[in-house]
């Protein structure tokens, strides 16, 4: 049965290569990657051979069939119809990969597999199969339009400086001559300036962690923000802390119920790392109920202890505390790894209605230990490496 453009569009990659019929020879051959290639199977001089027209959609179904009609035009007329050259110029697919084969070694594993499957879902599967020095500014732009259209404006960015790099990679060896990606920043859509509390960017954490690590504090009050950092409670939420509420056998943190805004016990899944964090301040509570006790009091911290510490570190109108739950809401929701009901549950929002509600009583419990546990292993690499202007910073 001949096929339909509908079809076409809907076709979606598998695991492993799979074809779409037209008839007569044609078919829409779908890669993994999710490139699509016109195909034209045909018999000349007693051989079986393929013609390729192109991509879809950028040859259409119609074209595949004119170009089709005319292959066999050319056999009646007895002429090979690709006897021509074969187009042998590098795609950008295939530089892309040489270029990501290069640089792997850079990154963690889970943070390369990340980066390579955004660039293989929202570029190669637009730009891949077209020569690498055929390829436009307006075409690049395209492609990253298409991400801006979800609102995913931080990984739109993101995505124009991994496919930036790429076409460096193409001019440096010699397979284009410019680079079309170079000035698309000025095309793109600003980043939405923080409308609440003041929140650190994902390309700030490095240094933050520096700044840290450096400034004049109380110990406990250093690892009292890397601990907001990785489980980002709320202020008050961690200063009025017993340690009562830990329970390191299970790696799990529940704050009382008089606490927290929706006034009920919230569980906090501790990552490997938070936990370390915590079992350092408890050796530095010497024997106190309280997770931070005042240094004369015994009572807890201040309200203002640790947000006149992120000023002292260089954080004045930048960052506060409760900010960093807004930077892991933008990190969690612009990676597109997690269920957003996840995301929003750990911040410990309430749901948007009662089917909702009756719906999360489950409270995704797994899926939000491993989203925890993601997130400092995330927040441990720009520690210990300390970059920003790196593509290992810009995670996927």
């Amino acid at each position: 049965m001949p096929l339909s453009d509908v079809q076409c569009r809907n076709a979606k990659s598998r695991e492993k290569a799979w074809k779409l019929t037209d008839g007569e020879g044609l078919c829409l051959f779908v890669k993994p990657n999710g490139s699509k290639l016109w195909r034209q199977d045909y018999a000349f001089a007693g051989k079986r051979k393929t013609a390729s027209f192109g991509p879809y959609p950028e040859v259409s179904l119609a074209k595949a069939r004119a170009l089709r009609e005319e292959l066999k035009a050319a056999i009646r007329e007895g002429r090979d119809p690709t006897a021509k050259l074969e187009d042998t110029r590098p795609t950008f697919e295939k530089i892309g990969r040489e270029w990501f084969a290069t640089n792997v070694t850079r990154w963690k594993t889970g943070y390369s597999a990340a980066l390579w499957k955004r660039v293989e879902r929202d570029i190669l599967t637009k730009l891949g199969a077209k020569p690498v020095e055929d390829i436009t500014p307006l075409q690049v732009l395209e492609a990253l339009r298409e991400v801006e259209k979800r609102d995913a404006i931080y990984t739109a960015r993101r995505l124009h400086q991994m496919t930036s790099q790429i076409f460096k990679f193409a001019v440096v060896h010699g397979h284009t001559r410019f680079n079309p990606a170079a000035d698309l920043h000025v095309a793109l859509k600003p980043v939405p300036k923080e409308k609440h509390r003041s929140a650190l960017k994902v390309d700030e954490l490095p240094d933050f962690f520096v700044k840290l690590k450096h400034t004049p504090m109380e110990e406990s009050t250093r690892l009292a923000l890397k601990a907001v950092a990785h489980v980002f409670v709320r202020t008050d939420e961690i200063r009025f802390s017993t340690w009562s509420e830990f329970d390191f056998d299970k790696d799990v943190w529940t704050i009382a119920a008089p606490r927290m805004k929706m006034k009920r016990d919230f569980k906090v899944p501790l990552s490997r790392q938070a936990k370390a964090i915590f079992q350092q301040l408890q050796k530095l509570a010497n024997g106190s109920e309280w997770v931070l006790p005042g240094p004369r009091t015994g009572q807890p911290v201040s309200a203002n202890t640790l947000l006149f510490s992120l000023y002292r570190a260089g954080y004045h109108s930048r960052a506060t505390v409760h900010g960093f739950r807004s930077t892991f809401s933008t990190i969690a929701n612009e990676s597109e790894l997690w269920d957003r009901d996840a995301i929003e549950h750990q911040l410990a929002h309430a749901p948007d209605d009662a089917i909702r509600a009756a719906y999360d009583r489950g409270e995704r419990w797994q899926t939000r230990v491993k989203m925890m546990q993601w997130y400092s292993d995330l927040l441990e690499h720009y520690e210990q490496t300390g970059l920003r202007n790196d593509l290992s910073d810009l995670l996927w």
